[in-house]
């Protein structure tokens, strides 16, 4: 007869010390895919959220506690991306949240955050949808596709021979496609002809299909937009199919994997990054590069990685910020005092502009765009 209410007071006695756990750090739910198909992605990210966290709190933490990221996996699928914020705050009680990567599992995201009133900071998500859908507890330091097409237009001198006409590649989700129409418009009225699009189902483990549609197409380039493991596989069969196009990656990942294994010799392929670890010194502030690189060398992480780890950085600086900006830890708050940020990062400057609907608008940063080139595992700046 005792064991009922000796489980409640043994339950109740847990939730207590939880809580009082909770009171004495500031929790930050983050969402990430950790396992699924961009799961190398998700865990960079996820690392680097660690190491701002480890700075941070080395330093004394944000308004006297120390912060606590409280992590959750989304698996790379946009449904558990919806539970993984549901748990982040209603059971865990998190004020504000990074997430949650991919465009796809971002979009399915925000509509929690609006109704539960939680802000969140996005650290990847490139589709104009994520800043303009009028969702005002988003903000995104990420850059959008279309800033990633501007970017890249304004180095098309830089490429020889010169781009005339371009394929696309793309995984068959918001991000690609979004990325794809981005890059299109832009390159159409730089006067350079956009051929054939090929898509790519998400978990999708062989692309020679694609890329046979795409080898006599009369293109002399492939804008390729997915995860690390997709790029890394479109560039080796690629090269073994004896593509003669250029291939041009968009989205910031990195096919880390041919650094230590290159594909044939002298094959060259393009990567827009938002992070060059190996041009760190050119970077807007070489000395938080410097910080956030010797970090993730002491934990020995990947050196590729450091391309996406950053992403996760910047973010928890910036949540730490908004945070102090705010004085406390609620998450009206810290959506108010994001608008009051500007912040150096591993990126750059770090400031929101407003996006959307009037009223309701989300806040979009303005971040670097970097384009190097990979050839026989070294990599350099265009």
């Amino acid at each position: 007869m005792l064991i009922k209410p000796l489980y409640a007071m043994l339950l109740g006695g847990a939730l207590l010390a939880s809580q009082a756990q909770a009171d004495d750090t500031i929790r930050i739910g983050v969402s990430q895919p950790l396992t699924g198909s961009v799961a190398a992605s998700g865990t960079y990210v996820t690392n680097g959220a660690r190491l701002a966290v480890e700075h941070i709190n080395g330093k004394g933490g944000v308004l006297g506690k120390p912060l606590e990221l409280i992590i959750e996996d989304n698996k790379s699928n946009p449904r558990e991306a919806v539970n993984t914020a549901e748990k982040l705050i209603l059971r865990d009680k998190v004020p504000v949240m990074m997430g949650a990567w991919g465009s796809t599992f971002t979009l399915a995201t925000m509509p929690k955050l609006e109704e539960y009133g939680v802000p969140m900071v996005v650290e990847t998500a490139s589709s104009s949808k994520v800043t303009t859908s009028g969702n005002p507890w988003v903000f995104r330091i990420s850059p959008t596709s279309m800033m990633e097409a501007q970017a890249f237009a304004k180095q098309l001198s830089s490429f020889a021979p010169a781009i005339k006409k371009v394929d696309f590649l793309s995984v068959n989700n918001d991000w690609g496609l979004g990325a794809a129409g981005a890059f299109k418009e832009v390159l159409e009225s730089k006067g350079i002809e956009v051929g054939r699009s090929e898509i790519i189902a998400p978990d999708a483990t062989d692309l020679s299909a694609q890329l046979a549609a795409l080898k006599n197409s009369g293109s002399d380039t492939i804008i390729v937009t997915s995860g690390v493991e997709q790029l890394t596989l479109a560039i080796r069969q690629a090269a073994e199919q004896g593509i003669k196009q250029r291939l041009v990656t968009t989205g910031g990942s990195f096919p880390e994997p041919l650094v230590k294994n290159p594909g044939p010799k002298g094959y060259v392929s393009t990567h827009l990054l938002f992070f060059s670890p190996w041009t760190a010194d050119q970077s807007i502030h070489p000395d938080i590069a410097r910080t956030y690189m010797d970090a993730w060398e002491a934990k020995g992480y990947p050196f590729p990685g450091l391309t996406e780890g950053f992403r996760g950085y910047d973010a928890i600086l910036t949540i730490a910020e908004a945070i102090r900006v705010a004085g406390k830890a609620e998450p009206e708050a810290i959506r108010d005092a994001l608008w009051k940020v500007k912040l150096a990062g591993v990126n750059g400057d770090i400031a929101f502009h407003k996006e959307g609907p009037e009223g309701r608008e989300s806040g979009q940063n303005t971040p670097n765009i970097y384009i190097i080139q990979l050839q026989d595992g070294e990599v350099s700046a265009l």
